[in-house]
């Protein structure tokens, strides 16, 4: 699979802040004319770059003239439209990240206590948990958000497709979002993705308990050659962690949470049966 305009513009921004070694970005911004927060964009990937502006770049950090085709390539693959760009609009520039990271992953660990977690989610399930949101406006920014969380759950049929494995609070499977209708076509759906070649889904029962992951709900990141990254939510679209010691947290939980949860049969044998009371 070709790596994302978001991968090649992180790979770029590496590869950069690399080349500028012991230099502070403030001197080699104010040698460019730049502000230091440009150049801070460019290499954190939150922004591309020109042509021009690289080549007055790899000109001020002395980059020999042989390794600028290469950093051309990265440059341009990072300008590329990304399939998601249409509905980027009606959402933060925080969850471009996180969609760009899910559009990567080789494998993805997802904890969730509240509500069905947005790659397994049918539509109106998803309308309903979108349109109650601290942030949204208008129902024009329900649907755009709608339709983005359903196109999303394409990665899971592209091939290879990442590894999914999520590990889901008992009380998801109850908390009747957008209604009893709604919730058991849900659960019916979530039944169906349990059984999915790549899908490990495990509920944590009421019985299991305090457990380490009771603030909160994230998921993991992992990529064949990259070091994984945290998504961790909130009121307002979350906080991506980076830092190696906060990573092995998240996974070190993610581990327990797993552990302490029912096997995937016995998980799709209660999700089944809570399917069932709601037809009561």
């Amino acid at each position: 699979m070709a790596p994302t305009s978001m991968a090649a513009r992180r790979e770029l921004g590496d590869e950069l802040r690399r080349l500028r070694g012991d230099r502070r970005g403030a001197e080699v911004a104010a040698e460019l004319g730049w502000s230091e927060s440009k150049l801070s964009r460019i290499e954190t990937a939150r922004t591309g770059i020109s042509e021009p502006d690289l080549e007055r770049l790899l000109g001020v950090l002395g980059v020999p003239a042989r390794d600028w085709p290469r950093l051309r390539d990265m440059a341009g693959r990072g300008r590329a439209r990304v399939w998601w760009a249409p509905y980027r609009s009606s959402v933060a520039d925080r969850y471009d990240e996180f969609v760009a990271l899910e559009a990567e992953a080789t494998a993805i660990c997802e904890w969730e206590a509240q509500v069905i977690p947005g790659l397994l989610q049918t539509d109106e399930y998803a309308h309903a948990v979108i349109e109650v949101g601290a942030d949204v406006q208008d129902a024009d920014t329900v649907q755009r958000r709608t339709a983005l969380r359903m196109a999303r759950q394409s990665i899971l049929t592209r091939d290879p497709s990442p590894l999914l494995c999520v590990v889901l609070d008992e009380s998801a499977l109850r908390r009747e979002v957008g209604g009893r209708a709604v919730l058991r076509r849900q659960l019916q759906r979530l039944y169906d993705a349990a059984d999915r070649p790549g899908v490990e889904l495990r509920i944590l029962p009421f019985a299991a308990g305090a457990h380490a992951a009771l603030g909160e709900a994230f998921v993991v990141f992992e990529f064949g050659k990259r070091p994984p990254v945290v998504h961790s939510e909130d009121l307002v679209g979350g906080q991506l962690r980076t830092k190696p010691s906060e990573v092995q947290v998240y996974r070190d939980a993610f581990a327990d949470l797993r552990s302490r949860a029912l096997p995937p049969r016995a998980s799709r044998e209660l999700i089944a049966r809570t399917g069932e009371h709601l037809l009561d």
